[in-house]
């Protein structure tokens, strides 16, 4: 289907959706705006357990706050696949540097009607499902970009940062890697987080690895305060004696993107507020010196959020009133401007 008959969400500013001008800090990983943001637009989809729930739905803000969405287009996708494996989830929208152009990139995967998880990380897609945009409510067509080696087995939840000292973006994602004899993906291996540049999310550079704890991460995210980066990651490792943070967020810390070895922050964060948690996404509030991070609850719940006036600390309290789109799954959210969120609900309808 077209992007240009839906809005192609655009949310979760990659990982580190600043204040803004309203809130007097950078528009850091999007580029800066000169405008104050008026509200978030969330990104997201619904699961696996209906035709539709692995095409992208978006949720407008009420306001400038970040705990209450209202869905658009009376809760249906706005945006869907038909290339690939024809189902995409993980959506993620980066601001590109200048503020009018957007890239919403997602996975590329289907398991609707499947349910064979670890096929789809033998033999799944390579590549990483694009959209681009000028004004966020008409998108491009839908394409594919392979980012994943030859001996990678799937490409799960792509995200993206715009590093200013390198002047590129960083796209970085899960993968399985396989031994180069073993081109039908026949063994045992783990999920490594990956990465490669782009410029305009057609061509990329090679892939290499980014996180490799030794043992399984996926869902990576990304957000700035002052010089540091911070990077959120999900321990896809079973809960035991051994791995006490398994299934839930890791906090690590660095002065460079790429960073092969990020400082610990925290681990286990979620834990005894949500059963097991994946896809964090981050973002700053527009209007005051505080985060959120919103934790999906796999199998539950879904999105969970939690917040802290302390990016650095590791410390995240769950919040409270807060009103979500019904089971929002991995996604993100993308603080926007007065033109851009009224232009969003006149073309889209916000749902009371």
């Amino acid at each position: 289907m077209r992007a240009t008959a839906l809005l192609a969400s655009a949310v979760l500013l990659l990982g580190a959706a600043a204040a803004g001008p309203a809130g007097g800090a950078s528009d850091t990983g999007s580029g800066s705006r000169q405008e104050a943001y008026a509200g978030y637009l969330f990104t997201y989809f619904t699961g696996e357990g209906s035709a539709d729930g692995e095409q992208i739905r978006l949720a407008l803000s009420d306001g400038n706050d970040p705990l209450r969405y209202r869905e658009l287009n009376g809760g249906a996708p706005v945006l869907t696949s038909d290339v690939g494996e024809r189902g995409v989830r993980d959506p993620y929208v980066i601001r590109a540097p200048g503020g009018d152009t957007f890239y919403l990139i997602a996975t590329d995967l289907r398991m609707y009607g499947n349910g064979d998880w670890d096929q789809a990380q033998r033999t799944g897609s390579k590549s990483l499902v694009v959209w681009e945009s000028t004004d966020l409510v008409h998108w491009s067509d839908a394409r594919l970009a392979r980012v994943a080696p030859d001996t990678a087995g799937n490409t799960w939840a792509p995200e993206a940062y715009y590093d200013e000292d390198r002047g590129t973006f960083v796209v970085f994602w899960a993968s399985k890697l396989y031994a180069e004899d073993d081109p039908d993906h026949t063994g045992t291996t783990y999920n490594r987080m990956m990465y490669a540049t782009t410029d305009d999310f057609r061509t990329f550079s090679g892939a290499g690895v980014w996180n490799d704890p030794g043992y399984s991460v996926i869902d990576s995210t990304l957000a700035k305060d002052g010089d540091t980066y911070y990077r959120f990651t999900k321990d896809e490792r079973g809960t035991g004696p051994d791995a006490p943070c398994g299934k839930f967020i890791t906090e690590e810390k660095s002065a460079d993107i790429l960073d092969p070895d990020y400082t610990h922050v925290a681990d286990c964060i979620g834990q005894g507020a949500v059963d097991r948690g994946e896809g964090p996404a981050v973002f700053k509030s527009n209007t005051e010196d505080k985060w959120y991070l919103l934790v999906d609850e796999f199998g539950g719940r879904g999105y969970v959020p939690f917040e802290t006036t302390d990016l650095g600390s590791g410390n995240w309290t769950p919040s409270s009133g807060y009103a979500l789109p019904a089971h929002p799954r991995h996604g993100s959210v993308l603080p926007v401007t007065r033109e851009e969120y009224n232009r969003l609900a006149g073309r889209f309808g916000v749902r009371r």
